[in-house]
């Protein structure tokens, strides 16, 4: 694997990456970073493929800026990874909050996508309200995590309260499967590239620039995604459980769908070779991209 960084949309990123061929974006989600999908990078570069896994913007090695992180400015930093590494295309996954983000990604830059992958993270259809409204709405007495975030600072001081104790929590947790694949080797590196205070800020802007981004995808939201797109569903996912890719054909009508069965939300980690099979299976059927 090699450390690289690249300039776009302003920002300096910081990007990991394996192999040659066809170029590859793997975005990863919400609290992590490349390392997440440090078995893909080089199952993909096994198969032919060159990629590429990056700190998304305001993570990680990537610069953090004081700007909105809503989907505009995400999707430019994204736009520019192609010509900053000598392609004019990418397929590109996500997970998490990476799939939120590719789902976006493909309808505001088509020309620059040749496949699109969720992973966990379905294309969901577009709520009748900006969405944190919607989730007050349906739990005004016990708010969701989502609106909780929604406070600048409230999250940060909770949070660093005790970082570790909060990773051990995300990752041992109730929305994991497999807790056994979470050793303390891999906790401690996410618990080291969180510590200093204020690195989860980006992070958490994503959350709150949920609404946001409901109005800014007004005009694209109802054009359906035309590549060849695949959607990796996660049996035992207690926050994006594969009932939520019901559907998703009428938005998405070139889909295909896998299911992995004993598998939480951390599926990179959780079940990296089945994962690796389904992406390589997917990718490998189209016709190469330049």
């Amino acid at each position: 694997m090699k450390h690289r960084y690249i300039t776009t949309n302003g920002i300096r990123m910081h990007l990991v990456e394996e192999g040659d061929g066809p170029l590859v974006v793997l975005c990863h989600g919400f609290p992590e970073f490349w390392y997440s999908w440090h078995d893909q990078l080089t199952a993909l570069a096994e198969a032919g493929f060159r990629a590429v896994a990056p700190d998304m913007p305001g993570y990680g090695r990537t610069d953090k800026p004081d700007v909105v992180y809503d989907i505009e400015f995400l999707s430019a930093c994204l736009a520019g990874i192609p010509e900053a590494l000598g392609h004019e295309q990418m397929a590109i996954a996500g997970h998490d909050w990476g799939g939120l983000v590719v789902w976006h990604f493909v309808r505001l830059y088509p020309d620059l996508v040749s496949a699109v992958i969720g992973v966990n993270t379905p294309d969901l259809p577009r709520t009748p309200i900006p969405p944190v409204d919607l989730m007050r709405q349906m739990n005004p007495n016990q708010p969701y995590y989502i609106v909780q975030f929604q406070t600048p600072g409230a999250a940060e001081y909770f949070i660093y309260e005790d970082l570790e104790a909060w990773f051990r929590l995300m990752f041992l947790g109730p929305v994991t499967y497999r807790r056994e694949v979470f050793t303390e080797e891999i906790i401690q590196r996410y618990v080291d590239e969180f510590r200093p205070y204020g690195a989860l800020t980006p992070p958490l802007d994503y959350y709150r620039n949920m609404n946001r981004n409901w109005e800014l995808t007004e005009q694209v939201a109802g054009n359906k995604v035309e590549q060849p797109a695949l959607m990796v569903m996660a049996a035992n996912d207690l926050v994006l459980s594969p009932a939520l890719a019901e559907g998703m054909e009428e938005r998405v009508p070139n889909l295909t769908k896998v299911l992995i069965e004993e598998c939480g939300h951390w599926t990179q980690i959780e079940q990296p070779e089945k994962l690796n099979k389904a992406l390589v299976e997917f990718l490998s059927q189209l016709e190469p991209w330049s």
